[in-house]
């Protein structure tokens, strides 16, 4: 495992990282809202050229009407992607990811706030069909790692949530992941090149998320998964974990909070304690 510093891009190539360049998805890691994990993205996609990106931040829709021409007119996008709406950080610090391919194929993985409903009324197969199936989402859990998703999920939240409703937050999770990783094989087979998939960390681990459903479906392809961590802070298994400096963003669980059902269905970074979230994705 590589342990780094950002930036200084060049040198942790030298070092490690070039061995992405053979992969066929690189899942690229990130806390939402630290400034270095953006510009390593950034460089990291301006050296790889990947054919297609898959964005963890937008929907498939907002996703579907990028272009170069809209990639090289920030506030235009930001506009059309709706990002002042959607909770997410800066989009100063997402549209040179973008900028750095802009012939690339963008795909887009957020989903609605009423999809992640109807996966709390009817169960995965609501929004996934028979891909809930392949991805295993109707399999439970082994008990260990039931419990330990439920205890990042309470600790994400700042402790606020019922016990209860923490299964149904799991499950919530495990939707997000199934439904990245088949944005990543639609990708992969409309682009027939690299993919870069940008997402928070817990999304990348190799342990229990996106990997392990790319590994179900297409065990054939080679997938690279990599953390960016803060102040040597780890958490997961990674194929590559390189390091940066903390960003002070001030007590994440500080409030105000959202209710209870907003709570359970918020994605990764649309709520004020989306800091917390990184660690689900």
């Amino acid at each position: 495992m590589l342990h780094a510093v950002f930036p200084a891009v060049g040198p942790v190539y030298d070092n490690g990282l070039g061995r992405i360049k053979d992969a066929d998805v690189v899942l690229f890691g990130e806390v939402h809202d630290n400034p270095q994990h953006h510009i390593a993205q950034t460089e990291i996609v301006a050296a790889l050229q990947p054919a297609a990106m898959v964005f963890e931040m937008t929907t498939r829709r907002q996703a579907s009407v990028v272009s170069p021409d809209m990639i090289a007119e920030p506030d235009v996008m930001k506009a059309a992607l709706n990002w002042n709406e959607s909770g997410w950080p800066d989009f100063a610090m997402y549209n040179p990811i973008f900028a750095a391919a802009p012939e690339a194929k963008i795909f887009g993985t957020a989903i609605p706030r009423n999809e992640a409903r109807a996966t709390m009324e009817s169960g995965p197969t609501a929004v996934l069909g028979e891909a809930a199936t392949q991805f295993g989402l109707l399999t439970p859990l082994e008990p260990d790692e039931q419990d330990a998703r439920e205890a990042l999920q309470f600790a994400a939240h700042c402790d606020v949530l019922p016990r209860d409703m923490l299964p149904i937050m799991v499950d919530i999770q495990r939707l997000r992941e199934a439904w990245l990783a088949q944005a990543t094989l639609e990708a992969w087979d409309k682009a027939q090149g690299p993919v870069v998939v940008i997402t928070g960390n817990g999304h990348a681990r190799t342990d229990w998320s996106v990997p392990v459903y790319l590994a179900q479906v297409r065990p054939e392809l080679n997938v690279i998964a990599l953390e960016q961590a803060e102040d040597c802070e780890l958490s997961g298994a990674f194929d590559i974990t390189t390091d940066a400096p903390a960003v002070d963003s001030g007590d994440p669980c500080a409030g105000p909070f959202e209710t209870t059902a907003d709570l359970a269905l918020a994605g990764g970074a649309a709520a004020p304690y989306g800091r917390h979230m990184a660690k689900l994705g």
